[in-house]
């Protein structure tokens, strides 16, 4: 295990290669936190919109997809306390999701099915096999792609504007892409956990994430929506209009969607956090579920959430997303095999699409979080991740 820290030196070299992204008009500003054994170092750069205030370490950003990995550590809460189980069929709990139709191949038509082989199980959900989730083929060809878009359920970077009631009847009337444990697809498995913990806990996901992990963290920033008192510390979202080729306002802090509540607090996408936040989060796992004297989650659960649970035939047609050198867990990515200098063996975490990566290291003893504010153009990372987790990962110092 790794014992040592992080060069001061090599350090100096974080702030310009952040920095160049920054100067060079790519986004307003960025918070980046790289943690260490005793060593924590944060940037903050630019500011929180184009010509606004200065960026600051506790300015609050929307951070996408990486709610999927807090998802995951409160689904496996219930499942330590034997309230679900990974195995069990989730029926009870989402009958929407009962007596399941699968498409006899992704180029059927919605009608065109053969019965589900067996029921979904929320191993399923929190491993992203249980049949339905993002296909990535652009534009959409699949007919079942046609058909969840006209439902209003085709993943993308807009939240939902409907509860999660209606979330599910929708999602009920779809058949799925594949049989459940048959193949990763993204994305969806973890809105449907953010209901499946609210059925089981009976209380919404806010209240539950508040009180079971939240509030333990210290995480006092992190939320589905950002009170009033806050909003000067939130950060505009951009995105690149491809006609003018040009930033604009994805999400403009003066009249955010993220200052009321959500009418569906979606748990692959929802979150907004600051860069200490996550790190308390991350810590956490980093440290087998402890947090100071405190037991979050035990630790054999964070030992199954950040190992790989994915064989080869599952990650098909995944590649984007996994290369030849990872997998995925259970809310995050495992790296498999070392590919970059930052890609380690056992390292876990997720990016945000609106422009936002975490990750940890375990055998490096390593955190890093980056939040900035410009929306991913594509599923490849943007230079900057790998700017900032090149230049945090030369930087160890043993």
């Amino acid at each position: 295990m790794a014992r040592g820290g992080l060069s001061k030196t090599r350090l100096a070299r974080l702030h310009g290669a952040l920095e160049t992204h920054v100067a060079s008009g790519d986004m307003p500003g960025l918070v980046a936190l790289v943690s260490r054994g005793e060593d924590t170092v944060v940037e903050a750069i630019g500011a929180q919109s184009f010509g606004g205030a200065p960026m600051k370490r506790d300015t609050i950003f929307r951070i996408a997809s990486m709610t999927k990995p807090v998802i995951a550590a409160a689904t496996l809460l219930l499942v330590e306390e034997c309230r679900l189980r990974l195995d069990d069929p989730v029926d009870a709990f989402l009958p929407e999701l009962a007596d399941r139709k699968v498409l006899r191949s992704l180029e059927s038509e919605i009608d065109d099915t053969v019965p589900a082989r067996r029921p979904i199980s929320t191993r399923d959900l929190l491993t992203f096999t249980f049949g339905m989730g993002a296909l990535m083929v652009w534009p959409p060809k699949y007919p079942i792609q046609k058909a969840a878009a006209e439902l209003g359920l085709a993943p993308g970077p807009h939240q939902l504007d409907i509860d999660a009631d209606e979330f599910m009847r929708r999602l009920g009337t779809l058949p799925l892409s594949c049989q459940p444990g048959e193949r990763w697809l993204y994305h969806t498995g973890s809105d449907v956990l953010g209901v499946l913990i609210a059925r089981a806990s009976g209380q919404p996901l806010e209240t539950f994430l508040q009180e079971r992990l939240l509030a333990p963290l210290g995480m006092r920033d992190t939320g589905f929506r950002v009170p009033a008192a806050k909003l000067e510390r939130l950060a505009s979202a951009y995105m690149m209009d491809p006609a003018k080729k040009e930033l604009t306002f994805f999400d403009d802090a003066r009249a955010s969607r993220w200052s009321r509540p959500p009418p569906f607090a979606a748990g692959g996408s929802g979150l907004v956090s600051t860069v200490d936040d996550f790190h308390a989060f991350y810590r956490m796992l980093l440290d087998k579920g402890r947090h100071g004297r405190e037991r979050i989650l035990a630790r054999p659960t964070v030992e199954l959430m950040m190992s790989d649970q994915l064989t080869a035939s599952q990650k098909l047609g995944a590649e984007i997303f996994f290369g030849h050198g990872a997998s995925w867990g259970m809310g995050g990515a495992v790296v498999t095999r070392r590919t970059d200098i930052f890609a380690a063996p056992g390292r876990f975490g997720w990016d945000g699409g609106y422009g936002t990566s975490a990750h940890l290291d375990p055998a490096e003893r390593l955190i890093g979080v980056l939040m900035t504010q410009r929306m991913m153009d594509s599923p490849v990372p943007p230079r900057v991740f790998r700017d900032f987790w090149t230049s945090a990962y030369q930087a160890i110092d043993d």
